[in-house]
């Protein structure tokens, strides 16, 4: 039997909300972070938004590609590594910023560079849970999430089978 993939389609507005509401989240634990690294592509988007509700000025970014076919995840490569100013001291005061931590593969080689830092995720899933230390909504390893600059303006059919419009 195959696994019965979810669908989770993210439009901006929500997208928005649950970024603002990390920044929130972040905010309340008194932290002041001295940089935040986002994971590209996906964590440009929250890192912006995280950084002008905390208030953030420096932004940095972490390049690694998944090379796959939309339904694995194949090898990772870092393509553009964090700056030495940032990894010197394990990324003490440093937060990493991505969209969603899946499997945890991405995110381990992350904290490898920046063990002391803080992980935020706006979505998490249980395999990479782990991974993060804050996070917003949880969806089931089985849910494909699309994300805003994913989506076009399409019809999207109704989740129960045989339902009229």
């Amino acid at each position: 039997m195959s696994t019965v993939e979810k669908s989770f389609p993210v439009s901006w507005d929500q997208f928005h909300r649950d970024a603002r509401a990390l920044a929130w989240r972040l905010a309340g634990t008194g932290q002041e972070w001295k940089a935040i690294v986002c994971i590209t592509r996906g964590g440009l988007v929250p890192a912006a938004i995280i950084a002008r509700e905390l208030g953030t000025r420096l932004i940095e970014t972490v390049c690694v590609a998944s090379y796959h076919d939309y339904s694995e995840q194949g090898e990772l490569r870092v393509l553009k590594q964090i700056s030495p100013e940032l990894t010197a001291d394990g990324g003490e005061n440093v937060l990493i910023v991505d969209d969603l931590t899946d499997t945890g593969k991405t995110a381990a080689i992350v904290r490898e560079m920046l063990p002391k830092a803080h992980f935020a995720a706006v979505y998490a899933k249980p395999k990479g849970r782990p991974m993060v230390d804050t996070f917003i909504t949880e969806v089931s390893q089985d849910t494909w999430i699309y994300f805003p600059w994913d989506l076009g303006l399409t019809f999207q059919a109704p989740i129960g089978k045989g339902s009229a419009g």
